[in-house]
């Protein structure tokens, strides 16, 4: 074997040093999340809150990995964003912004971490009240909930992609909201936040994808967006993007973006929302299709939920979240059994 084609299979989830950077990254982005749930409160500006994000996240990912002889990149994979009540995604404010938060808000928490390279992402709602979240609240929270945990189930090998995006969608419509058109799940890869593997949240005959299977081995962004809503994005008006794939600071911000964005130098990522007055909810999650199933790792604890939708006479529904997460493993000795 070359060293070429070594180093290459030294990268994937058959190399054990792969899966602890994967699992390291994202054990700090969880508690990076805990820590930006646990502030956001009336009047909080939501800057600031995406400011605690990213400075936990690069503090600790800078107190690992120190002593290597070789350099290894780590720190904010994706800037935090909090996008509140009908913004779908990615609200992260220059410094300047005075946007707060108020009582009653749907708040989506979406931020990202890695360690040379070996992303975790992870997004999560949460609602600014007391108590348990009720009605259509409840109901759009339960519903990327509930997909979730039905996705994870379903995104192992030997299930086609096309299995997610039509269960998802059953999932949002038992709770009688929508999927959210035009966000996509990705395999990630070393340094690949958006993957050329795409799993769709909504069939759509203007947007065809390779149906192929999942593969063991592989790591996906699972990225459930529901709505309350008509389920279409629409891009805010605004003179700026404020996230771009290879960000730049408020100094700069606004110097030669057009250009860059032009040349291809920069990818933006536009900030995007549902019609005022629906509700949109957001749960993203990193999985990893290890040899004994889809292994989730990250994630928050939702709320307690009381919503006007259940799931009680959604038999399908009902079998997928039954199904197990991960499988056993055969012993050995029976293996060896079994094969004579």
């Amino acid at each position: 074997m070359s060293d070429d084609k070594r180093e290459e299979k030294e990268l994937d989830l058959t190399s054990p040093k792969v899966v602890t950077k994967y699992k390291s990254a994202a054990e700090i982005l969880n508690k990076a999340l805990l820590l930006v749930v646990s502030e956001c409160k009336p009047k909080a500006k939501i800057v600031d809150l995406c400011e605690k994000g990213d400075a936990f996240i690069k503090e600790q990912t800078g107190n690992i990995y120190k002593k290597m002889k070789k350099k290894i990149e780590r720190g904010v994979a994706f800037p935090t964003c909090i996008s509140v009540n009908n913004v779908v995604c990615h609200f992260s404010p220059l410094s300047s912004d005075e946007t707060v938060l108020e009582e009653g808000d749907m708040v989506k928490i979406d931020m990202g971490c890695h360690i040379d390279g070996f992303i975790a992402v992870v997004a999560h709602t949460h609602v600014l009240q007391g108590g348990p979240v009720t009605g259509r609240a409840a109901d759009v929270v339960a519903a990327a909930n509930t997909a979730a945990e039905v996705a994870v189930r379903l995104v192992k090998p030997g299930r086609k992609k096309s299995d997610v995006t039509e269960a998802i969608q059953k999932v949002a419509a038992a709770y009688d909201c929508k999927i959210v058109e035009g966000v996509l799940s990705h395999q990630m890869k070393q340094f690949v936040i958006d993957g050329n593997k795409v799993v769709l949240s909504v069939s759509n005959p203007d947007t065809r994808v390779d149906d192929a299977e999942f593969e063991e081995n592989e790591v996906y962004l699972v990225n459930i967006v529901t709505s309350t809503g008509e389920g279409k994005r629409n891009q805010s008006e605004g003179p700026y993007h404020a996230i771009y794939s290879k960000g730049l600071e408020e100094k700069r911000a606004r110097v030669g973006l057009v250009e860059c964005v032009n040349h291809e130098l920069l990818q933006p990522y536009p900030v995007l929302h549902e019609k005022s007055g629906d509700l949109v909810a957001h749960i993203k999650f990193t999985v990893l299709l290890m040899p004994n199933g889809p292994d989730r790792i990250t994630s928050h604890a939702i709320q307690e939920l009381t919503p006007a939708k259940t799931i009680d006479n959604e038999p399908e529904i009902k079998t997928w979240l039954a199904l197990p997460v991960k499988t056993k493993k055969k012993k050995k000795d029976e293996k060896m059994l079994l094969e004579y």
